[in-house]
């Protein structure tokens, strides 16, 4: 009897302790997201800055247009390439390859006797990257060689055979007048000779300068 009655009170002890048992204070869920590896953080933005080049800051370039005393006319469109990067304080600010765009400011095309063939242009604009600078240079100006030992060549040509003429004809008064006469001829050849022109291919070298500062960005 006392065995039955001992039994009966350690079954509800054990069913008051079985009640109470506390719950899991962690769930799935929870320790799932603990576990979870945190979102990568966003790259940190690019640091841009401001970089200032000097006016007289020299620019050398490949022409990527021709152009031609005798061809281009005034406002037509130039462009070209810098052929070698323009650094400041060792750093590279506009790297070989950067395109810049201009005009032409004048053009002459060659005279007869008086006046060479002469071409100038300038650059008004630079592109860097996705963005297009304006920029001030210098204009750059070609001549065309002079041709005055060729005139007076020729000029000596029309008298000489002047006065072999004049000389056969008249004696030595004839061939006075004769290389007179042949003189004239000569200047005649002359005036209706033009000089040479002025020709740029794509890929011509040429050089100018900044005549303002140019600011641009860089990272």
């Amino acid at each position: 009897m006392k065995r039955m009655v001992l039994t009966g009170i350690v079954a509800v002890i054990c069913a008051a302790c079985g009640g109470s048992t506390p719950a899991e204070s962690d769930s799935p869920g929870a320790a799932g997201e603990a576990g979870a590896p945190a979102a990568d953080a966003p790259p940190p933005a690019p640091v841009v800055r401001e970089i200032s080049v000097p006016d007289g800051t020299a620019l050398r370039l490949d022409l990527v247009t021709p152009l031609g005393s005798d061809t281009s006319r005034v406002e037509d469109v130039v462009r070209a390439t810098l052929r070698q990067a323009v650094t400041v304080n060792d750093e590279t600010v506009l790297p070989v390859g950067t395109e810049l765009t201009g005009n032409v400011t004048g053009v002459e095309g060659s005279g007869r006797v008086k006046g060479r063939a002469r071409i100038g242009y300038r650059f008004t604009s630079l592109r860097l990257g996705n963005e297009r600078h304006a920029i001030q240079t210098a204009v750059i100006a070609h001549e065309a060689e002079a041709t005055k030992g060729e005139d007076a060549k020729k000029i000596g040509i029309g008298a000489g055979i002047g006065a072999a003429v004049g000389a056969i004809v008249g004696g030595g008064d004839g061939a006075a007048k004769g290389a007179a006469i042949g003189g004239a001829g000569g200047t005649g050849v002359v005036l209706a000779t033009k000089g040479k022109e002025v020709r740029l291919g794509a890929g011509a070298n040429v050089s100018t300068r900044l005549t303002a500062p140019l600011t641009v960005q860089v990272q």
